[in-house]
């Protein structure tokens, strides 16, 4: 037994080549990136750097080289860009579109779409504020309702699609009005209520942690975390006998990530503190990528997004999957609705209208979510939400129209769509698609 664990473990890059008897001539055959690192070292990284080029598996580095264009532009026109201050708003705006893009990012793995996000947001902005401050209900019970008003709306959309047939375009479409229409209702004929400035609502946008170890410590918090997730995940392979990366490898991935880290938690105290915002998306990303790669319902996420049929037939309960994915969606689009109802201080007839639900999917698709199902994280929510208020904030230093801004944007959605269709096609190419 002994024998046949320690030969698994050691064995060579070789040994784990990935054939696959139907990929066309000239595919690109795979190698574990994990035995490349541990035989070759930097070599190794390389090595798999080149054959990721070759094979279109890009991930995340077309939006990071794209939102370091966009800063080195927005720089040089401006030198106020890169001032704690304004990326300290920037941080705080992006995490109310940041939170719907979430939900849109567990839509688009089903491939599938919710258009009804930016007025399911709005219906949740207008629900707490007509309880709380119209009828006087208590805060938390006013916040814990409103969330669940969106969760229930995205149940029903998921009911209509994964029960009824209806397909998730033309239901989701339907809600957009729906809800649209539900909020004007309940607003009534004002159609603005203000919120308390010192509420709850209020303070989750406006409250910063002042306190330097804040910021620092949750610096310190995410390295940790990440450096024992990944450490015990090798030991958990290690000892199952397959391929995984040596700890120089998680000490170098480690470190990065550290300096990153600390260099936000520098920029937040150099202007008010930690934003609460922040804390509570950071906080999120963390459970949901959590929720999609480590648990079995996230397994049958990614499963769904790649077959229906298939994922039928090994025994998922589809329409469940389905219902309870795009409950999420509502659920996130209601959250992300407080935290833009908490930016302005109110709930208003314009809420979840303007570019919101366009920004929301393209913060998905942007960030590395692909249209096509099957293939994303919900740390691309935050890649892609970053690049779009990045674009707006540096347009609107310069005091250019937002007119431009929604060509802008439009275009470099358009652009990221076009790597997204062109690397499936290079995937299939290479027979790993």
């Amino acid at each position: 037994m002994s024998t046949d664990k320690t030969s698994a473990t050691t064995a060579t890059a070789e040994d784990h080549v990935v054939e696959n008897p139907e990929a066309p001539a000239g595919a690109v055959t795979v190698v574990d990136p994990r035995l490349l690192v541990r035989e070759q070292g930097l070599t190794g990284y390389v090595t798999e750097f080149k054959r990721k080029m070759k094979s279109g598996d890009l991930g995340s580095i077309p939006v990071v080289i794209g939102l370091a264009v966009i800063w080195a532009i927005f720089t040089s026109l401006n030198s106020n860009f890169l001032t704690a201050g304004n990326l300290s708003d920037m941080s705080v705006a992006m995490v109310g579109t940041g939170m719907i893009a979430v939900g849109i990012v567990f839509v688009l793995l089903l491939g599938e779409i919710d258009l009804s996000v930016g007025s399911v947001s709005g219906v949740a902005g207008a629900t707490f504020a007509v309880l709380n401050v119209t009828n006087g209900m208590n805060e938390w019970l006013a916040f814990v309702l409103a969330i669940v008003t969106g969760t229930a709306a995205g149940a029903l959309h998921g009911f209509f699609f994964a029960k009824i047939g209806v397909p998730a375009f033309a239901v989701t479409l339907a809600g957009l009005l729906f809800w649209n229409g539900f909020m004007l209702q309940i607003l009534g004929d004002n159609g603005t209520i203000n919120l308390d400035a010192d509420g709850v609502v209020a303070k989750l946008t406006s409250y910063y942690f002042s306190d330097v170890a804040a910021a620092y410590g949750l610096a310190a918090a995410v390295t940790v975390i990440y450096f024992v997730s990944a450490f015990f995940g090798n030991r958990r392979r290690e000892a199952a006998g397959v391929p995984s990366q040596p700890l120089s490898d998680t000490i170098l991935r480690t470190a990065l990530l550290a300096v990153v880290a600390f260099a936000v938690a520098i920029v937040f105290n150099q202007y008010k503190g930690l934003p609460l915002a922040v804390v509570i998306f950071i906080g999120v990303l963390l459970v949901t990528d959590f929720v999609l790669r480590r648990t079995a319902y996230g397994r049958k996420v990614f499963a769904l997004g790649g077959s229906v049929e298939a994922s039928r037939r090994a025994g998922i309960n589809v329409a469940m999957v389905r219902i309870s994915v795009f409950a999420i969606s509502g659920t996130f689009a209601a959250v992300g609705g407080l935290f833009i109802a908490s930016k302005i201080a109110s709930a208003n007839q314009g809420a979840g209208g303007g570019d919101l639900l366009m920004n929301a999917i393209a913060a998905a698709v942007i960030g590395g979510t692909s249209l096509f199902g099957g293939r994303g994280r919900t740390w691309n929510a935050l890649l892609g939400v970053l690049v779009i208020v990045s674009i707006q904030y540096g347009l609107a230093l310069e005091g250019i129209a937002s007119p431009v801004q929604y060509m802008i944007t439009g275009g470099v959605l358009l652009a990221t769509v076009v790597i997204d269709a062109v690397t499936r096609k290079t995937q299939k190419t290479a027979g790993r698609a």
